[in-house]
This record gives C-alpha cells, sequence and structure tokens, in this order.
C-alpha cells in the first residue's frame, strides 16, 4: 500500500518507521526544512538547545522502533538514566531532591516532610495499581473502537473503577492521601505534564507521576533532538521517503476517503491511506476546501508556555538536569492559567539545563537554560508586555532562591510564545498538548486515531489520543498504523 504522512514530528516519524517495516511505501511531508516538529533544535551562539519537550521517560518506545526493525538501538541511539529526577526549590528555603532510587526517594521524603512511610508507599502503589488496570486500554488501544470495551482487561479495570477516583480532582486526592503542603505540590505539578490543572483534572492522573517514579528520567547523549535525529536517519534507512519544504495546502476528497494531498498548492499527491500528525484544529480548518466541525475541536485548550532560552556564563553547581522552583500560591498560578487566561505574577519556573549531562551544549565553564513558565494558550495577550513583566518575575524567584545575582551571567537570549508555538508548529492557539484534561471525560473526548467520516485517514501525535508527550506520542503512532493493518 501507499501511504502518505502529513508532519514528521515524533508520532509521524514512528508511524513512518512501522509502517515502511511492514513494506508499505510511505512518504512524509513536512512544511519545514528539518524533521521533530516541536522536538527541534537550534544554536545561539556557542549554546544549543532543545527546543521542545525536554523530558524523556520510557525509552524502551523509542528502542522499540529500532529493534523491529532488525536493528541495534544503540548504533543510533543512547542514553543515560539519570540519578536525580528533579530538584525543587520554594521560596521559604526548602529545597527537595527527587532521586530516581525509589527506596532513596523514599527516605528523601520521610526525612524532609516528616511524613510516614506507609503513607507514600501506599499513594505509589495505588498509582502503580491505576496505571497497570489503565496502561492496556487507555494507553495501547484506540479508546473510541467498542471492541477496546469487550475485552477482559476493560471488564477487570470497570470492576474496580473506584480506585481510579475519578469523583475528586488529583488536587483532592493528593491533599487527602499526602498531608504535606510540600509533597501535595510536587504530586500536583503531574497534571502539567498534559497542560492541564490539578484542581480540575481528575485523581486517576496520579498515575503520571509513576511513568516517571517507576521507570525513570533519561538523557540522550545528545540531547533531546538526538531522538528526532536516530529515529530520522533509521527511517531513512529502510526506505521512507521524506519531502521537505512541502506544505500540505489542501486534502482532496472523494466521497467517503481521501483521494489525495496538494502539496505547496500546486503538486497532487494521491496514497491509499492518509495520516494526520498535525494538530487537528490546524488540520479540520485549513486543509479542506469547506471547514470540518469536529466535537473534539470545542473542547478547551490545553496551557501554553513562555520559554526562555539563556546561554549562561556561569555553572551552578547546586542545579541539574531538572529543577523547579515553585509559586507561592499555586492555587492562585491555576486560576490565572485556566479562569482568567492571564500570566500570574508569581510563576512556578522550570529550568532544563542539558549542559550539565551533554557538555558539548555549552562553552567550557557556561550553561544553556531553558527556562520555561506554564501559560494561558494565545487569548490576544500582549506578549510583548507579558514578557517584560515575567522576565523581572523569573529573575527573581531564582535569585531568590539561589541567593545570586543571575542576569548579568546571561549572555545569549531568545523568547519563545506561544503565538511562536502555534506559528512554527500549527498548534492551534499555541496550546502545548491540544486539548487539556480538565474533566473525568476528557480522555474519551480527545480525537480518536481514526476518522469516522473518511474510511482512510487516521491521526497520530500530541492533540489526538492518548495524549501529548513523547511516550503518548510514540504509543498513538502505534495506535493509527495497528487500526490501519487491521482495516
Amino acid at each position: 500500500m501507499n501511504i502518505s504522512i502529513i508532519g514528521s514530528g515524533i508520532g509521524g516519524l514512528s508511524a513512518a518507521i512501522r509502517l515502511r517495516n511492514k513494506g508499505h511505501d510511505v512518504n512524509v511531508f513536512e512544511k519545514n526544512n528539518i524533521p521533530g516538529g516541536k522536538l527541534s533544535t537550534f544554536k545561539l551562539g556557542e549554546f544549543r538547545f532543545d527546543a521542545g519537550p525536554s523530558l524523556f521517560t520510557m525509552p524502551g518506545l523509542v528502542d522499540e522502533l529500532f529493534e523491529i526493525c532488525n536493528e541495534n538501538p544503540r548504533d543510533y541511539f543512547n542514553y543515560k538514566k539519570k540519578d536525580i529526577h528533579c530538584k525543587y526549590h520554594w521560596d521559604d528555603g526548602t529545597k527537595f531532591i527527587a532521586y530516581s532510587n525509589k527506596l532513596k526517594f523514599i527516605n528523601e521524603i520521610i526525612k524532609k516532610f516528616n511524613v510516614d512511610e506507609d503513607l507514600i508507599r501506599n499513594y505509589l502503589k495505588k498509582a502503580e495499581k491505576k496505571y497497570n488496570l489503565t496502561e492496556n486500554i487507555f494507553l495501547k488501544k484506540s479508546l473510541h473502537k467498542f471492541s477496546t470495551f469487550t475485552n477482559i482487561e476493560t471488564l477487570k479495570a470497570l470492576f474496580q473503577i473506584n480506585i481510579f477516583q475519578i469523583n475528586k480532582t488529583l488536587n483532592q486526592v493528593n491533599t487527602e492521601e499526602l498531608k504535606s503542603d510540600y509533597l501535595i505540590q510536587i504530586f500536583n505539578r503531574y497534571a502539567t505534564y498534559n497542560g492541564s490543572s490539578p484542581y480540575q483534572t481528575p485523581g486517576m492522573m496520579t498515575l503520571i507521576q509513576h511513568l516517571e517514579n517507576n521507570y525513570g528520567t533519561y538523557i540522550p547523549e545528545g540531547g533531546m533532538y538526538e531522538i528526532t535525529n536516530s529515529l530520522f536517519k533509521l527511517a531513512k534507512k529502510i526506505g521512507v521517503k521524506f519531502n521537505f519544504n512541502s506544505n500540505v495546502s489542501n486534502i482532496n476528497v472523494s466521497n467517503s476517503k481521501i483521494e489525495s494531498l496538494t502539496i505547496n498548492n500546486k503538486i497532487k499527491h494521491k496514497s491509499d491511506y492518509f495520516i494526520s500528525n498535525i494538530d487537528t484544529n490546524y488540520f479540520y480548518n485549513n486543509l479542506f476546501e469547506k471547514k470540518i466541525n469536529h466535537p473534539s475541536l470545542k473542547e478547551e485548550r490545553s496551557s501554553s508556555a513562555i520559554i526562555f532560552y539563556w546561554g549562561m556564563n556561569k555553572v551552578f553547581e547546586n542545579l541539574d538536569l531538572h529543577n523547579i522552583f515553585f509559586s507561592s500560591n499555586y492555587k492562585e498560578e491555576f486560576k490565572y492559567i485556566f479562569k482568567n487566561k492571564e500570566l500570574y505574577d508569581d510563576p512556578t519556573v522550570y529550568i532544563n539545563i542539558t549542559a550539565k549531562d551533554v557538555k558539548k551544549d555549552a562553552p567550557k565553564n557556561c550553561e544553556n537554560w531553558f527556562v520555561m513558565v506554564n501559560t494561558p494558550h494565545d487569548n490576544n495577550q500582549n506578549w510583548e508586555n507579558e514578557i517584560k513583566r515575567l522576565r523581572k518575575s523569573i529573575l527573581n524567584k531564582i535569585e531568590k532562591n539561589l541567593k545570586v545575582s543571575i542576569e548579568k551571567n546571561i549572555v545569549e537570549e531568545r523568547v519563545y510564545t506561544p503565538k511562536d508555538l502555534e506559528k512554527n508548529t500549527n498548534s492551534y492557539l499555541g496550546s502545548l498538548y491540544g486539548t487539556a484534561s480538565n474533566n473525568i471525560f476528557s480522555s474519551f473526548l480527545r480525537h480518536p486515531n481514526f476518522s469516522r467520516k473518511f474510511e482512510n485517514l487516521f491521526f497520530c501525535g500530541g492533540s489526538v489520543h492518548p495524549g501529548g508527550g513523547i511516550p503518548l506520542c510514540l504509543l498513538s503512532s502505534k495506535i493509527a498504523t495497528d487500526l490501519i493493518e487491521n482495516s
């Protein structure tokens, strides 16, 4: 079969590899001149930055793509496990190191926050059980096919529905079970992994932290873009055809099928099957002669981000790869993001420094800082003014926690806004994860991996089931390609 894929994000690359490995003729059309989508890279002077996702978990999902092609992943892609997940900082001077070793992690919690060992162990066990019950249902299969709900695994999960705590918010669960305000804030943070609010997303989302605390966090040897780079090399080796600077400007329809793609307003490319790896809003609103209304497009958008890329002429020994500086009023911060659609004056600040592990990412005695703050999606805010205000807030928070002036150490700077995200990746309103997961039905309301309108059209990527982030995008491509193989 001849199969065309729109977009070369991590989902599109994965889908292309899986389908080509099955013997299909695969063409990938990408509007930019490099692959990767959100998972891209750039340089500022002598500093290299990963432009998009900074967290890498479940590396086995990447390795699998090489293994199914009978290739050794280590010939293409190498990574190391981090001893520390993250370093957390609060304005009152409290600091917490989240270790990757579970026993060390638990002991540190007990020591720092004076909580009972059984309390934290029970919490982690419950999260693991939620994950194990839902993995094969919610993450590895189409949630929008009737057959998913008629097997033994699903019935087993449904008989234990109370454990999912869908009648409570994530914050309510964490408040009831964790007792410590610091610990509650740490585990509330996992709502941001899919662009949601812990005060709205359901309690079953405690399972998100299981991915990090059970599988660990990793850093690719050459930085996050090496994920894209290695998969691109594999795809080319096995015969996937890439077409860069090829903007899909129209989708041509015949009855209940997609017939062809119009590329750069002139070239028509026919295929048997089509996969979209682009934002579903952009797909329906811009690529058809008439806009197509899909129910998922009406769902609440996820949060976005403003990112400061700073080249620093100093090494900060008390920071690691992942660092969090918490807001002093977490609830108010999320109220501003999701209800007010404004930036909060005291935001939580995330700093990612790949140079801690990838030394060539910065000159000697220097560091590359990826400084991110969660924001609302684009709602016609004056981002230029917001950036000026936000920059001051970020510097104040970091300097307050580190007890050292840092502005003088910034020698390179680039700022990325929700508008930039939308422009560069076609992410609707600059939302990082497509739709938010702020209600109990969010998983079911996400766009499915197939089309009910066009029988030869399928979807993968962060704006469709099961959601955003590298592991889920990889899983979405497997769901989509399995559906094609079984159609």
